[in-house]
Parts: C-alpha cells; structure tokens; sequence
C-alpha cells in the first residue's frame, strides 16, 4: 500500500512564501469600476419657454384682476358719492297740424311734439346727442322727427320742440280704414339718442337712452284746425343701453 504524502500548510521557515491565489472576478471588476456619480440633467429649452409664458400668463391676470378690483372700488366710491339717476322724460304737448289718408291708402301727416327732460341729479351734467324721435299709433308710423342736440345742467329741465311728419307711406286697407273713421287715436311715442355724464372737468363715454312714452291720445285734427294731446304726460320710460364688447345690454 503506497505512502501517502500531506503537505503542510504551515510555512516552510526559511523558505519561499506560498504562492499568492489570482483575484477573483469581483475583486477586478472593483479594482476597474469607476464610482457612479448622477449627472445633472440639462434644462430643457421647450421646458423654459414654457416656464416663461406660464409666468407671463399669471402675470397678466394678476395685473387684470388689480385693475378689475380698482374699477370697481372706483364706480363704487363714485357711486356713493354722486348718486347718478336716470333722466326724467315727459310728453308736455302734441299737435297735430295735418293727417290725411288717401283713397289709395297713403298718409300723410304733420304734427308738433313737445317734451320735457329734467335731470334730477344736482352734480351731474348731461350731454345729449341729437334724439330721433316717432309717433306711433297701432304699429302705424304717422310720423318722425329729430330733437336737437344740447346740454342739461344739474338739477335743471329742458324743453325740447320737434316737428314731426310722414308723407306717402301706403297704409294697409285696416289701418287707412281705421284712420278715417277714428275721432281720436292713442299714440306712443319713441326716443333714441346718446349721452354722455360730465363730472366737473371729467367727460365719460357716451352711451346708448331709449325712451318710450305711452299712454297718450290725441283727437284726429279735422280740416285745418290743429289739435293738442287730450292726456299729455303719459308714462315714458328710460332704458340705457350698454354695449360690452358686441352685445348691447
């Protein structure tokens, strides 16, 4: 039976070192490997513009809504103070000088309007535009004019005088037929026109008054004899018309 031989694992005093084992791969791939560092990512020229317009965006409903507020303080504070008021309109006087229906169904007419405004603020001037004015009666024109344009002071009423008048137009045979027979017919009466507020040295823009009065009769004038309104006043209501934008309030 052969010997067997142990080697020792003890060093061999006086002898060579024992020879080294090789790395393993873990212990090169750490001798190799580099230590990971994150690199920051660069900005995005898309992102930034972006960014940009967003802050303009918040800026500029930022600068619209202070300017918004202050409006609104401002109407308020002017508000309290002035206390404006519509103007105040009445039918003082309404002539007619002639109306005739043709056989044909054409009228024609001739009449006299007189109506009173008053502006019942006692610091606001107004400043009118010229008012066109129609008398109406059952949906008939009989008749249209124009007031001139003026200035009211506050706290002041103004006369206006017009004359008013239609010629040719071609009635339906109900309506000539009724205005024949008619000793007296109601009337309403339409106004339009645009006014301006002076405040002291300030002029604000002017903006859109519709008037309509009603609740008015007049006798139908025979021959050549001129008649007056039977009810003059009537009930005349003030609408302003506001236009934002494109629409008109």
């Amino acid at each position: 039976m052969a010997d067997r031989v142990y080697t020792s694992s003890k060093p061999i005093p006086g002898g060579a070192p024992p020879p080294a084992f090789p790395p393993t791969k873990s212990q090169i791939n750490g001798a190799t490997r580099l230590a990971y560092r994150p690199q920051p990512a660069k900005p995005s020229r898309r992102r930034s513009r972006r960014g940009l317009c967003c802050s303009c965006c918040l800026s500029l409903i930022m600068i619209l809504a202070v300017l918004v507020i202050l409006a609104a303080i401002a109407s308020g504070v002017v508000y309290a103070i002035y206390s404006p008021r519509r103007p105040v309109f009445s039918v003082s006087s309404l002539r007619f000088a002639a109306l005739k229906v043709s056989a044909g169904g054409h009228l024609t007419s001739s009449l006299n309007i007189n109506v009173t405004a008053r502006n019942p603020n006692k610091k606001l001037v107004y400043l009118y535009d010229p008012i066109s004015v129609s008398v109406l009666s059952g949906g008939v024109d009989v008749g249209d004019g124009t007031f001139a344009a003026f200035v009211q002071d506050a706290a002041s009423s103004t006369l206006l005088s017009a004359a008013a008048s239609s010629s040719g137009q071609l009635l339906d045979s109900a309506a000539a037929s009724d205005l024949r027979k008619s000793s007296s017919m109601p009337v309403e009466i339409d106004m339009e026109t645009k006014a301006g507020v002076k405040i002291g040295g300030l002029k604000t823009k002017k903006i859109g008054i519709k008037v309509r009065c009603e609740g008015i009769s007049v006798a139908m004038p025979k021959g050549k004899k001129a008649v007056v309104a039977a009810s003059p006043g009537g009930d005349c209501k003030v609408k302003l018309r506001i236009k934002i934008w494109k629409w008109t309030l």
